[in-house]
């Protein structure tokens, strides 16, 4: 009996060991995507940020920086996509997933071609174009940019926001498609990535859930 439970604690041991040296690697290997991304891009306007973590579908990365006396967040969401693509990154306010999203897209300029950005609410499944327009959102928005790198092949979205409700545990939505309508960005593919781009984030602490 005490041969077993000395294995039993020794299993116990190693299994919060093995726990704790992939949460170190998966930190590690953050760090490290985090720190490729600046170096092979560096942010426009000598803009910086304090955090970052790479998103777990369609090959984005977001970086912020949260002030606590202001509760405003300056983000900077990157993606790669092609140049006549879009990409979106959104706050939901009331719930998981893309009902009620409060969204910044990004895409080609249909007359000039040059990165634009516009924000808008998407507050139902079954959208329509007419629903995709430049509106206000939901919580304050003191700045909004867009840029596309030809050489990285990704857009960038800058925001400046203020945090709905002061709560630094936000629901985040991102999402990319080729698709249009009226020259704005409208639908995208019901593959797994598409359908799972959402996550719980903590912008105090980082974590994603």
């Amino acid at each position: 009996m005490r041969v077993r439970s000395v294995m039993s604690k020794l299993t116990i041991f190693l299994l919060v060991l093995f726990c704790l040296q992939k949460q170190q690697l998966q930190s590690q290997s953050q760090e490290i995507i985090c720190a490729g991304e600046v170096a092979g891009g560096a942010f426009s306007g000598g803009r910086s940020y304090s955090s970052c973590i790479p998103l777990p579908y369609l090959d984005a990365i977001l970086f912020w920086t949260y002030y606590p006396s202001s509760a405003a967040l300056d983000v900077a969401y990157r993606a790669r996509q092609s140049p006549a693509g879009w990409v979106a990154w959104a706050i939901n306010p009331t719930g998981r997933g893309m009902v009620g999203a409060n969204a910044f897209l990004a895409f080609p300029d249909a007359a000039t071609g040059a990165a634009t950005v516009i924000t808008t609410q998407l507050p139902r499944h079954n959208l329509q174009p007419s629903d995709i327009r430049d509106e206000a959102l939901t919580y304050a928005v003191y700045g909004r940019e867009a840029e596309y790198s030809a050489d990285g092949g990704y857009y960038t979205i800058y925001a400046t926001v203020e945090l709905p409700g002061n709560r630094t545990t936000q629901n985040t939505v991102w999402q990319a498609s080729t698709t249009f309508a009226g020259g704005l960005p409208f639908n995208h593919p019901f593959d797994r990535d598409h359908l799972s781009s959402f996550a719980s984030l903590d912008f105090l602490t980082g974590e994603l859930a």
